[in-house]
C-alpha cells in the first residue's frame, strides 16, 4: 500500500482552519481534519453541478458563468466541456494555496483548463462577486464549503441564508440559474431557494457514476422578477 504524503497546508479563509493537500500515488486528497473534503478519484456529482446548470442555458448567447470555488476543478472542466467558444467563466477562490496547488501539484488533474481563454480566476470571496453586479451571470455554480451546511468557513453560511439566496438572484440574469452542490439533503435550504422566488428542482447525485457517497444538487431557476 503506498502511503499517503502531506504537500501542503494552508488556512481556510478566516484564518481558523487549516487544509491539507495530500498524495498517495496518483491520487490527491484535500482533508480538513480528519475530513476529506475532496478526492481527485471521486468526481462524478461536481460533474453533475456543471452539467446540469449549463444544460439549462444551453440557449444563451455568450454565456457568462461564476463558479464558486476551485476545487479540483471537476466543475470547471465539465463546464468547459458543455459551453462554446463564446462562454466566460469566472472562478472564485477564497484561499490562495488552493490557486497554487492546481497550477502545481496538481497540474496534471486540472489538464490544462486553467489557461483555457474562456476561464478568469479570482481570488476573492464569491459572495463578493454576487453582491458587485446585478443581472450579470447566467449561471451561479456554487461548490463550496460542504454546501448549506458547511464545515470549512462559517463566513459560508451567508451565501445559504435567504438574503443571500435573494443576492444570488439578484445577480443572475432572467432565466439564469444557480446550482448549489451538497453533501446531503436539507430540507430548510430547498424551503429557502423557493422563498427566495426560486424554482427549484433537486437532483440525487453519486460521488463516482452509480457509486460512492449520495450528493444533491439543487437547480434553482430566475424566473422573471
Amino acid at each position: 500500500m503506498i502511503p499517503w504524503v502531506q504537500l501542503d497546508s494552508a488556512k481556510t479563509g478566516d484564518g481558523a482552519q487549516e487544509l491539507r493537500l495530500k498524495r498517495r500515488g496518483s491520487e490527491f486528497s484535500i482533508m480538513l481534519g480528519t475530513n476529506e473534503l475532496m478526492n481527485s478519484r471521486l468526481s462524478g456529482s461536481e460533474e453533475a453541478l456543471a452539467r446540469l446548470s449549463c444544460q439549462k442555458i444551453a440557449r444563451h448567447r455568450q454565456p457568462r458563468v461564476l463558479i464558486g470555488g476551485l476545487g479540483m476543478g471537476f466543475t470547471l472542466r465539465a463546464a468547459l466541456a458543455e459551453l462554446g467558444s463564446d462562454a466566460g467563466i469566472v472562478v472564485a477562490e477564497l484561499v490562495p494555496a488552493v490557486v497554487a496547488w492546481a497550477r502545481g501539484p496538481m497540474a496534471e488533474v486540472f489538464g490544462g483548463c486553467l489557461d483555457d481563454p474562456r476561464v478568469e480566476v479570482r481570488e476573492t470571496d464569491v459572495g463578493d462577486l454576487i453582491r458587485s453586479e446585478p443581472s450579470r451571470w447566467d449561471a451561479i455554480l456554487l461548490d463550496v464549503d460542504n454546501g448549506p451546511e458547511g464545515i470549512v468557513h462559517k463566513g459560508n453560511d451567508a451565501l445559504y441564508s435567504l438574503t443571500g439566496l435573494k443576492a444570488a438572484r439578484t445577480a443572475l440574469k432572467p432565466g439564469g440559474v444557480l446550482a448549489v452542490w451538497s453533501q446531503g439533503p436539507d430540507s430548510g435550504f430547498t424551503r429557502r431557494l423557493k422563498q427566495a422566488g426560486f424554482v427549484v428542482e433537486e437532483v440525487a447525485t453519486r460521488a463516482n457514476g452509480k457509486r460512492g457517497a449520495r450528493h444533491v444538487i439543487w437547480i434553482a431557476t430566475n424566473g422573471s422578477r
